[in-house]
């Protein structure tokens, strides 16, 4: 089933049945009249391939389907907020914001870029927004635009989870888990959370989204991304995400076997003597790195190379006498095989907490809330 061969008015018009019970109550609600509802479910249905209401003399009972399928389009329609949008309005806003042109979202799609043109004027008009306008030859979205964008994307995300669990009553796998996944979680959490779920639903589609998280929250907060794993913010920043824990990480100080400081627990006077790889200052682990010897009066350690990457890290020690702070977890391979060594404790104030961040008031599907509970599984163990 493909989403934009739908009509919003009539998933609204479904949802309000299930809600009111009668097609009757719903022709007020959604300003259509009887005849016009009941055709629009009836086609709805064979789109769908699904009957959504058992047909009753006192009204309309909703189907397992229906169920599932009304509360994604109550929240798909409160994050678009009008009555005007449709499907064509709201996928050529889409196509031109994941494009960035008419050119690109025209290829992207298959439409003409005419119909592109039309639809965004139309749904401009239609909600009194200026959405995009000409910067020179660049095409640049209002900040209302940027809201409206967000809001689509979110609303797109809801009506595709729906008819994934719809599809999946039907037998046909079509639901997805779309995870960011931060530096700490690529360790050990997350790859064996998917190898376990992937044994009990080998035909859901995992898709991991790897970077830091300020390449990740973006993605997260459209939609784009269910949840992401790593490093907690405290306080959190978006007012609009919400945090779960999962366990808490110690980093520490890890250099290469055989370093000059292997065996003797350094302390920070003696760590500060010594050059470190470290990710750059404004990150977590780096800046409460550089409080520890601030607060003890001494000059934080020479920091000449900056990098995220635990790749280039494990490269850069085992090649030479520098330093870094990670978690065990991430060196894992390098330290069971003897390549890296830790050379001190963990520093008091480093510990991080772990977890989940999702977007407040997000509805898992079945599949999403079983991965969930595989990862606190892991966890566990």
């Amino acid at each position: 089933m493909e989403l934009w061969d739908l009509n919003l008015r009539h998933l609204s018009a479904m949802a309000e049945i299930a809600r009111l019970g009668t097609i009757n109550a719903a022709a007020g609600a959604v300003n259509l009249t009887q005849p016009a509802i009941t055709q629009a479910l009836a086609r709805l249905e064979r789109q769908l391939g699904a009957s959504l209401f058992d047909r009753r003399p006192d009204g309309m009972t909703p189907t397992e389907p229906a169920l599932l399928l009304a509360p994604r389009v109550d929240a798909a329609m409160e994050r678009i907020g009008s009555p005007h949008v449709t499907m064509a309005r709201m996928r050529a806003l889409l196509a031109l914001a994941d494009a960035g042109s008419y050119t690109g979202a025209a290829a992207a799609t298959g439409l003409s870029m005419p119909s592109l043109h039309r639809a965004v004027s139309d749904l401009a008009l239609a909600t009194r927004r200026k959405l995009v306008e000409r910067r020179g030859k660049a095409l640049v979205f209002t900040e209302a635009g940027l809201r409206t964008v967000r809001a689509f994307r979110l609303a797109r995300s809801e009506l595709i989870a729906g008819l994934s669990e719809v599809e999946a009553l039907k037998g046909r796998e079509t639901r997805a888990i779309a995870i960011g996944a931060m530096p700490l979680s690529r360790a050990r959490v997350l790859p064996e959370a998917v190898v376990r779920f992937a044994r009990r639903y080998p035909e859901v589609r995992i898709s991991i989204v790897e970077g830091s998280r300020v390449e990740l929250v973006e993605p997260l907060r459209d939609g784009m991304i269910d949840f992401t794993i790593g490093a907690l913010r405290d306080p959190l920043p978006e007012p609009d995400l919400e945090q779960e824990a999962l366990f808490i990480d110690m980093p520490v100080v890890i250099a290469r076997s055989g370093h000059p400081l292997a065996g003797t627990d350094a302390s920070l006077a003696e760590l500060a003597r010594h050059e470190f790889v470290m990710p750059p200052v404004g990150t977590p682990l780096r800046d409460a790195w550089d409080e520890r010897f601030t607060l003890a009066g001494l000059e934080p350690p020479r920091v000449v190379i900056e990098t995220g990457s635990v790749m280039m890290i494990r490269q850069m020690l085992v090649g030479s006498d520098r330093l870094t702070v990670l978690s065990p977890d991430q060196l894992a391979v390098e330290l069971d095989a003897g390549l890296l060594q830790q050379v001190a404790e963990p520093v008091d104030g480093m510990r991080r907490t772990i977890g989940i961040t999702q977007r407040s008031g997000w509805r898992a599907t079945s599949v999403q809330s079983a991965f969930l509970a595989t990862l606190r599984e892991v966890v566990a163990v």
